[in-house]
């Protein structure tokens, strides 16, 4: 397998850019069968994740990485667990929200699609 912190590194300055500036365009990351946990509510399948992400009760956010860790998952397959944490701006506001982001990253064609996503403020 390849090395899992650099494929974390790569994938959460990807994620965290598109969500900063295009939330819209993180629905290719996602899969029907892929499953996001909101502050524990749970959306499945690429559209509504999608819809939610974009439909977040704010206009503008940026997000500020802290640590990333990851490790392999699985002996057979060359998926990814991703554990972020970091700040988060919205709306031009000063207090950060600290915020904790768990990824399951699955091969797929060359790259990965994410399998899990569990968000907590």
């Amino acid at each position: 397998m390849s090395d899992p912190t650099a494929i974390a590194q790569q994938f959460t300055q990807f994620y965290y850019q598109q969500f900063d500036t295009n939330r819209s365009g993180l629905g290719s990351l996602y899969r029907d069968t892929s499953m996001l946990t909101w502050e524990s509510t749970q959306i499945q399948g690429s559209t509504a994740i999608t819809e939610k992400l974009v439909n977040l009760p704010f206009e503008k956010v940026q997000h500020k990485i802290v640590t990333i860790d990851a490790q392999p998952s699985s002996p057979s397959t060359a998926s990814i667990i991703v554990l972020v944490t970091g700040q988060l701006l919205v709306d031009d506001g000063t207090n950060p929200l600290q915020f904790t982001q768990v990824f399951h990253l699955m091969p797929e064609g060359g790259s990965y699609f994410v399998f899990n996503d569990v968000f907590r403020l």
